[in-house]
């Protein structure tokens, strides 16, 4: 690693012209052909829904599914393709790739998804289709938001190939994890503290470590926020902020517990923003806001909220939620995410590690306290079997076991997410993929047209081609080499300075 860096550079090839529209294309006919052979509308989207109505006593088409759940779909839906799309655009020369490649990742993966969890979750073994309706895309949904908190630590570091790739695994990986905990170990985790959270925050940090890029310094200029990126970074927030009590109720039983989750998630939200503003203010010179913890760890509270919402956890417990997370989100941006890329060498560019897989991993524990805690003086008897769904195999299960299944849930959450984000991130280490070089990463350019007249980037050309040609007179300096073959990273870098000025 003591060695020159310029040659990393050098032999990346960033060029996606061929490997990316063959990937889109030929996924994109593999889908279609899934879908046709295995994909089918269920009862209440079928065209039969009339003849299901007079065979289950129903009055009304307002008690089809779609009423309930819809709402709550949009909701997600805002803020997976803008939410998480505009949280990243606090780069200030990576804007099109933060929206543009999350809406790419996001509509592969919410198909890929339907094919994945479909198998896993609604396969009718008599007919050996797959029945979806309303429900079955806010899963999808769900599944997709684990890919994108994974993109969040690779963010500015990997083509959209990469990310397709990425997409690909990471959507296999969650239905299997997914119905492991909850299907076989039948946890409960309505927002996904465990599920989405802990194995996407996990997934994402362990590609990351696995693709460690020593010469990422020469990028510094360009993995910096500027006044306007900010704020767009802020609508992104917003959006998350203010749509998350629908994203942990979403999936959970129409009455009390869709009820009680939208409160629970509301109070918790609302307690960590004060906390994150109060402690970015402590650790900040003359108590000046930092907007990487009001854009981060303000959420840091529906994070930790997403396995408990349903449950009785109370209303000042769930400000309490909120008040730990705010507090533990803001130091970790503060000091544990300097720590792991200075000693563990974990380049982790959105934090995902302090807003999604600490709170996700705690939102997972605090799930199996309170669930091993229940009574049926807090929850009736009633409640108890509808909160936990104490029926069919599970009805003699008492709540001290259905904490330990909890628990041991969020282990296989956090397991999945190390080992498979490992394995990917060795598949996608492969010099296949077009991924950007050291030096331009960070950078819309390498996969976008981008609009020329942008002072910004005129002058950040003008900086770049200036510090190319004290390299190329110094002999390379920053790689201590003065040889004519270590030359060539500065007079690569003086030429296309040039040709873009």
């Amino acid at each position: 690693m003591g060695n020159c860096n310029c040659f990393y550079s050098i032999n990346k090839d960033a060029n996606v012209r061929v490997s990316l529209p063959a990937v889109c294309f030929v996924w994109q006919i593999a889908i279609i052909i899934l879908f046709g052979v295995f994909i089918r509308y269920d009862e209440e989207s079928d065209a039969h829904w009339h003849e299901h109505k007079k065979a289950h006593n129903i009055t009304s088409d307002l008690d089809n599914d779609f009423y309930f759940r819809y709402p709550s779909f949009q909701d997600v839906h805002v803020m997976v393709f803008v939410g998480f799309g505009f949280l990243m655009t606090f780069l200030k020369r990576y804007s099109f790739g933060a929206v543009g490649f999350n809406f790419l990742v996001a509509a592969f993966g919410i198909q890929w998804a339907l094919v994945m969890q479909g198998w896993f979750h609604s396969l009718d073994p008599e007919t050996g289709k797959i029945y979806i309706g309303i429900e079955s895309l806010i899963n999808a949904e769900f599944c997709v938001a684990a890919c994108l908190i994974a993109y969040g630590a690779l963010l500015g570091k990997v083509s959209p190939v990469q990310l397709l790739v990425l997409t690909l695994f990471g959507v296999t990986l969650f239905a299997v994890e997914e119905f492991i905990i909850l299907k076989m170990l039948h946890a409960r985790d309505a927002g996904g503290s465990m599920v989405i959270h802990a194995f996407g925050g996990y997934y994402g940090l362990a590609i990351s470590w696995i693709l460690h890029r020593p010469g990422l310094h020469l990028s510094k200029r360009l993995s910096e926020s500027a006044y306007h990126s900010d704020v767009f970074a802020m609508i992104g927030t917003l959006f998350l902020w203010m749509f998350w009590p629908s994203f942990n109720s979403a999936i959970t039983d129409h009455g009390d517990g869709q009820h009680r989750a939208a409160i629970n998630t509301y109070l918790a939200l609302g307690s960590s923003v004060l906390t994150a503003v109060a402690i970015s203010s402590v650790t900040q010179k003359k108590g000046k806001l930092d907007m990487v913890h009001i854009q981060n760890a303000t959420l840091a509270g529906g994070v930790a909220m997403g396995t408990a919402a349903e449950f009785m956890i109370t209303p000042y417990g769930a400000l309490i939620v909120g008040f730990c997370c705010g507090i533990i989100s803001t130091f970790g941006y503060v000091y544990v995410t300097p720590f792991l890329e200075k000693h563990l060498k974990l380049q982790d560019t959105c934090g995902i590690h302090n807003l999604h897989a600490v709170p996700g991993m705690l939102g997972g524990f605090l799930g199996a306290i309170v669930a091993a805690t229940a009574t049926e003086a807090v929850y009736s008897r009633e409640g108890l079997i509808n909160t936990f769904d104490f029926e069919g195999d599970f009805a003699d299960r008492s709540v001290g076991r259905q904490g330990c299944f909890q628990a041991a849930g969020t282990c296989v959450a956090v397991a999945f997410g190390l080992v498979g984000g490992g394995l990917v991130g060795y598949i996608l280490k492969l010099p296949i993929w077009g991924d950007p070089a050291d030096d331009h990463c960070y950078d819309d350019e390498v996969y976008w047209e981008v609009p020329e007249g942008d002072e910004d980037s005129r002058l950040e050309l003008q900086n770049h081609l200036m510090t190319a040609v004290r390299m190329e007179e110094a002999g390379c300096q920053r790689c201590e080499h003065s040889s004519p073959a270590d030359k060539r990273c500065a007079t690569r870098l003086h030429s296309q300075g040039t040709d873009k000025l």
